[in-house]
This record gives structure tokens, C-alpha cells and sequence, in this order.
């Protein structure tokens, strides 16, 4: 259980309580993903098994766009076991087979940029804490690649922030310090997929918590808009990790501020309930990740495709905030269900926020990279 400890301590990052160290020279940058690079697990095989509910499958070999019209920067969630308080800039599996699995069906929609970052490793902020150094290192690394990015390739286009867990965290810093303020920059915002992070806005409004200009989305095709929800299978308890105002990443806001947790039904966002298309990897994340994710489905392909098993609906009970999912699957419905038992009900659905609702979340980006370019 020390290891699941760990993962818990490396995924609840407090980044907004650090002040940044001065960004790093731009050559520093260590790309996991970026259009050119020779091996690039953001443009990897995404053929995929669609499995129906009685069990019958069909193959589909679904590409990356050719020219696809805006840009995704990701930022990877908890992943590193190296011993250090912050992990070095090198390209493992771990990086590699998260960016597989959260990233590179977005190749669909658009060019995908993934920076390696100094992130507070799982084993070292579970034995020794998070300090304010660490954190701002983390972080920099982070600043450091978005201003690369801006310098050498952005030329303009439209942007879709992508990130999970301490990678929405981030994120989450990156667009209220270097976004939010700054209109040119908005006007090239396209969303923010903010995943598994406890992005908050004041109390009944869809801004005013981690950021003043920039709101939720209330419908597809809407742009400059925030998606946000961390998924449960039932009632947050009192001490979740997420879904709940100081329960999780998002440090700089407490209870009894007048803030919410935002969340963002990504197959409604204007609200109510809607079926979810579920996309899974067949092989486990290595390291810390795969320790605490239970068994993947087994196919001959990279991916398989569960649609309407789950549907998915933003409630709000009891001081919580969450996207509650439920298995509409029934009994006889032969597809592999998630489990954590792990985990346990404190964390919810964390390490599903992403494949719980992938399909969803890259059709959603599609539709407002049209709308931008319109």
C-alpha cells in the first residue's frame, strides 16, 4: 500500500502556491511529442476492436488527421517512479505509454505537442513531501516548453490545452498566469480539457475561481472554453480527492471560499445526461500507473471501443461536484468494466477520467476546432 501512498502524494500537486523560477532557455526542451520527431507515440497505430455488448467485434483503422487545423499541447499526468524529488527530462516507458493511451487518438483533430517536465515523482513526494522548489521546477519545465512552443511553432494557430491529473494541474497554472490575462492569447485559446483536477469557479458562475476571463463550455462548437469534471461511479465521500474545493490539485483555493469544482459533461455540455463512447488501451501503463489500474481488455489491436456502457451526468451534492458515471451496460453486456479496487471510493474513477469518455473528448475537440476556424 506505500506505493499507492505515493501515487496519491504525486498526484494532488499544489502547483498554484509556487512561484515560478525564471523560465529556462528554450533549447531545453525535451519534446515527447511534436509533428517531425522519428518516434512520436502521439502519432501511434490507432486501429482499434469496437465490441458490442454480446461480445461481437469489428476492427476499424482510424488514422491521424493529414493536416489537421489547430494544435493540442498535453501534459501527462503522474507517471515517473525515478528516486528524485522532480524526474530528469529522459523519455521512458511510462511517458510513452500514457501519451499512447490520453494523447494520440487527438491526433485526429490536431497537431499534437508534448513536453518531458520535471514532475514531482510518485516515489519521492511519498516519502519526502512536495516542496516549493520542487513544485516550481516542475512547473517551469512546463512554462518553459509552452513558450518554445509559442516561439518556434505555434505561428498563430489555435490551441487545445490537454491534461490529466498533476498534468491539469499545470495547466491549470500555465493558462490563469499566462493565458487567462492576455487577450491575444485567449483569442487563440480553442478549450482546455482540465481532467482529474479540481479546476474551480465561483459559486453558481462558470469563471471567476482559478480563472476570471476564461468559462466553461455550455455547448459543442462553443471555443475559448474550459471542459472539467473528475468521474465517480457514486457520492464523493467527504474526504475525496476530487470534486470537492481543496480536496485535490487545485491548492491555492480552500472551503468556505464561495468557490466550486467545475465540471463539463464532455457528451453534454449544456448539461444533463448523455451515453459515453469509452476507448481503452490493451496494454497497462508500466510503472506506478499500472500498479494501481487493475487488467486491460484483451484484443489484437492497440485499442478497443466500448459505446453505451457508461453514460455519464455533472451532479452536485453535499459540498461535491463530480461527473457521476453509471454502467447502463446491463447484466449480459460481456465488455470488461473498469475496476480500481485499489484506489478506493476517495479517488472515484481518477484513473479513467480520460478513457471513461476519450471518444467524446476527441470528438468535442473536432467539433470546436471547426468552429475556431470558422
Amino acid at each position: 500500500m506505500a506505493g499507492v501512498a505515493a501515487f496519491a502524494a504525486a498526484a494532488i500537486v499544489p502547483v498554484e502556491t509556487a512561484a515560478p523560477a525564471p523560465a529556462q532557455e528554450a533549447s531545453s526542451t525535451v519534446w515527447l511529442c511534436r509533428p517531425g520527431l522519428r518516434e512520436n507515440p502521439c502519432l501511434s497505430n490507432l486501429t482499434t476492436t469496437v465490441v458490442r455488448s454480446d461480445g461481437t467485434t469489428r476492427v476499424v483503422h482510424p488514422k491521424p488527421a493529414k493536416s489537421p487545423p489547430v494544435d493540442c499541447f498535453y501534459v501527462y499526468p503522474s507517471v515517473s517512479a525515478q528516486s528524485t524529488m522532480n524526474a530528469d527530462l529522459s523519455i521512458g516507458p511510462e511517458q510513452r505509454a500514457v501519451a499512447e493511451a490520453q494523447a494520440s487518438r487527438f491526433s485526429q483533430a490536431c497537431r499534437v505537442f508534448a513536453p518531458v517536465y520535471r514532475q514531482l515523482t510518485v516515489v519521492a513526494t511519498g516519502s519526502g513531501g512536495q516542496s516549493a522548489e520542487a513544485r516550481a521546477m516542475a512547473y517551469d519545465s512546463v512554462l518553459s516548453a509552452w513558450r518554445e512552443y509559442l516561439a518556434r511553432y505555434n505561428k498563430g494557430r489555435g490551441v487545445v490545452f490537454i491534461g490529466h491529473s498533476q498534468g491539469a494541474g499545470m495547466l491549470t497554472h500555465l493558462l490563469a498566469s499566462e493565458v487567462d490575462p492576455n487577450p491575444k492569447l485567449r483569442r487563440q485559446l480553442v478549450s482546455a480539457l482540465l481532467l482529474g483536477g479540481n479546476v474551480t469557479v465561483a459559486g453558481g458562475r462558470d469563471s471567476g475561481g482559478d480563472f476570471q476571463n476564461i468559462r466553461a463550455c455550455h455547448r459543442r462548437g462553443q471555443t475559448g472554453c474550459v471542459v472539467a469534471y473528475s468521474s465517480f461511479d457514486q457520492q464523493p465521500p467527504p474526504n475525496s480527492v476530487f470534486g470537492r474545493v481543496g480536496g485535490g490539485v487545485s491548492a491555492r483555493t480552500g472551503e468556505g471560499t464561495g468557490l466550486d469544482v467545475l465540471c463539463v459533461n464532455p457528451v453534454a455540455p449544456g448539461g444533463g445526461f448523455g451515453a459515453l463512447d469509452t476507448y481503452r488501451r490493451t496494454n497497462v501503463v508500466p510503472g506506478p500507473i499500472g500498479a494501481v489500474s487493475g487488467s486491460a481488455p484483451s484484443a489484437p489491436t492497440p485499442w478497443v471501443r466500448y459505446q453505451r456502457l457508461y453514460s455519464a451526468e455533472c451532479q452536485t451534492t453535499n459540498g461535491a461536484t463530480w461527473l457521476q458515471i453509471t454502467d447502463i451496460g446491463g447484466a449480459t453486456d460481456q465488455r470488461v468494466r473498469f475496476q480500481n479496487p485499489i484506489l478506493g471510493p476517495t479517488w472515484g474513477m481518477h484513473l479513467a477520467d480520460v478513457s471513461i469518455a476519450l471518444g467524446d473528448l476527441v470528438d468535442l475537440v473536432g467539433s470546436q476546432a471547426r468552429a475556431y476556424l470558422a
